[in-house]
């Protein structure tokens, strides 16, 4: 995939610099950018919400209006991000109607998100929802029926869709096949534990309605999408989980340590989701009969292919525009620029991630492996 966006990005840029010695646009055309996508925020209780609104302004998107029924949260991100009292509301559905976005982009709970596409949809809106896609699987598909019949994007944000660490191992092992046939894919994700995020944030992430779990769903959920994007999208067979709270005094309701084994026809999938990392990592091994590709960072990864006795470090150059950043790449997304099937962030992908994590649930509680249906 990687290879082939830097070359699509070439292309284009020679195609129109052959347009403008032509003459066959005019330069002013040339340098014009699409207008910014109208969007709504839909919720400010998720802390991701920082990082967007850090790089909302550079032109690709263009806040219309601000959902949030909590209103000391409302005032405080107000006074952060010195926002025009106007823009606030407390209605989602009479925001919708009056401010007419083109898109919703929530960092509500997991939970509300089906509550989102409800109001979205109906009116044509595109949505946006921070990982994980839905809480669990009823919802998953309640959330895409109203998108598929309403033809709008429902689109999942994940920080890792942005690594190009992980973009560059997609290509090598998946485009070019240099790994031969993939036997295994082993995920860990996590930190420490979110127990210094905004006290909003925290008090949904430790409820196991409004999160669908612990450290399980807040993570496990990465493992879940980059296993089936590496997949091609293949559903695995059958998912066994354990489930373990080791700091029960401060996660009285949902786990803090998760491992998921997905069975796949002659290869496993193992995601190691944890709040009790001894640092933050997202990190990825993918096995193959040729050889092995490790991701290290956003940036880095080494890469071991058979008789080599020691792996190769690299750095995977920078995304191409606007594969780099969340809002870039949904803007365009939402202008029908860029088309997201098969990506870490497409509807398809994530329907399966969520599927993944009903059974890991019914796994952990049942002691027992789930198996898919076919």
């Amino acid at each position: 995939m990687f290879k082939r966006l830097r070359l699509v990005a070439l292309c284009r840029s020679f195609a129109l610099l052959a347009l403008l010695l032509a003459g066959s646009i005019p330069l002013h055309a040339a340098e014009s950018k699409a207008p910014p996508v109208k969007v709504v925020i839909a919720g400010l209780v998720h802390g991701h919400v920082n990082g967007f609104l850090k790089r909302a302004y550079q032109g690709s998107v263009e806040i219309v209006g601000i959902y949030e029924p909590n209103r000391e949260v409302a005032n405080r991100y107000r006074e952060r991000y010195k926002f025009d009292e106007s823009l606030f509301g407390t209605d989602l559905a009479k925001m919708l109607d009056e401010r007419k976005p083109q898109a919703i982009w929530a960092f509500s709970n997991t939970y509300d998100h089906l509550a989102v596409v409800e109001a979205a949809a109906p009116r044509k809106v595109h949505v946006i929802v921070e990982k994980p896609l839905a809480v669990d699987k009823p919802a998953a598909d309640r959330m895409a029926a109203l998108a598929r019949a309403n033809k709008i994007h429902l689109l999942t944000n994940l920080e890792t869709t942005w690594y190009s660490s992980l973009a560059e191992a997609h290509g090598i092992c998946v485009q070019d096949q240099q790994l031969g046939v993939i036997t295994k894919i082993v995920g860990h994700f996590g930190h420490p534990g979110p127990d210094r995020v905004e006290p909003e944030f925290l008090a949904w992430l430790k409820d196991p309605k409004l999160n669908g779990g612990g450290a399980s769903a807040d993570f496990g959920c990465y493992g879940g999408v980059i296993m089936t994007w590496l997949r091609g999208n293949e559903r695995p067979q059958s998912v066994t989980a354990v489930f373990q709270t080791n700091r029960p005094e401060t996660w009285t309701k949902v786990d803090d340590n998760a491992t998921l084994i997905l069975e796949y026809p002659q290869a496993q999938g193992i995601i190691q989701a944890s709040w009790d990392w001894s640092f933050p990592r997202k990190d990825v091994e993918i096995y193959g009969r040729k050889g092995i590709i490790r991701t290290i960072n956003p940036t880095d990864y080494d890469i071991r292919i058979a008789p080599a006795k020691q792996p190769e470090e690299k750095t995977a150059a920078p995304l191409a525009e606007p594969y780099g950043t969340s809002v870039e790449y949904f803007a365009a997304v939402i202008r029908g620029e860029i088309d997201p099937s098969g990506s870490q962030s497409s509807l398809e992908t994530n329907l399966i991630a969520v599927e993944i994590q009903d059974a890991a649930r019914e796994s952990a509680r049942t002691g027992k492996k789930v198996e898919l249906a076919k």
